[in-house]
């Protein structure tokens, strides 16, 4: 049985589980899941069992600013063993599905890790199919410390990507909600149509994208009138 005690910077499964002889330990995490536009972004990482100052306010990247968040990216970059950012396009998650979509893309992101890992952990979802063993924990990016940078470097990538977005689609303000459904990301797609980048198989997307389709139909049989 894995025995462990609470350990300083969410390091207790890390160290339990290299002392049994199953690291170097990975933690898997993804961004933009429930996002209606752009990529779900898929990141793995590998940090070193010791204590990291530079890490100490490292948690759930939800619970950070963005300030914070920027800051970290940089110093899990330069402490890690290994890392790896995977995106998922939307038109991949409107074909195969967003359960696909995650869990595809966790075995990639982890497959592409220049440093194999012995044991993955991942926030709350079992990812069949890895090559080595793997443990869900719920909770796990508020738990272990690399699924919280695993979480940093998924939502700082998707949100750089977002804010490139809003620079070619900028009718939608994809900065400010990074592609989540606001009731003004909404408003934007009955006005203008959705974009490349929006999920069509998600309903409020689908819904939205109709009525602006149902709006210009009827201005040009209005206009043929």
């Amino acid at each position: 049985m894995l025995r462990v005690r609470r350990l300083k910077q969410l390091r207790t499964y890390e160290v339990a589980l290299s002392k049994q002889g199953l690291g170097p330990v990975a933690g898997v995490d993804e961004a933009g899941r429930g996002a209606c536009c752009g990529p779900i972004t898929i990141a793995a990482c590998i940090l070193p069992d010791r204590t990291i100052p530079e890490l100490a306010r490292l948690t759930d990247s939800k619970q950070l600013s963005p300030k914070v968040r920027q800051e970290l990216l940089p110093v899990i970059k330069k402490h890690a063993l290994a890392w790896s950012v995977i995106s998922i396009p939307a038109q991949d998650i409107d074909r195969r599905g967003i359960q696909h979509a995650n869990i595809s893309g966790m075995r990639r992101a982890v497959a592409a890790l220049s440093l194999r890992p012995g044991y993955v952990l991942t926030d709350a979802m079992r990812v069949p199919g890895l090559s080595c063993p793997s443990l869900p924990i719920i909770g796990g990016d508020a738990a272990s410390r690399c699924i919280a940078a695993a979480s940093v470097l998924a939502k700082q990538s998707r949100d750089t990507y977002m804010q490139e977005l809003d620079e070619r689609y900028p009718d939608y303000g994809l900065a400010a909600h990074k592609g989540y459904g606001s009731s003004s990301h909404l408003a934007a797609v009955r006005r203008y149509g959705g974009s490349p980048e929006h999920r069509y198989s998600y309903a409020n997307i689908a819904q939205a994208h109709q009525e602006w389709l149902r709006e210009q139909d009827r201005e040009s049989r209005e206009g043929r009138a």
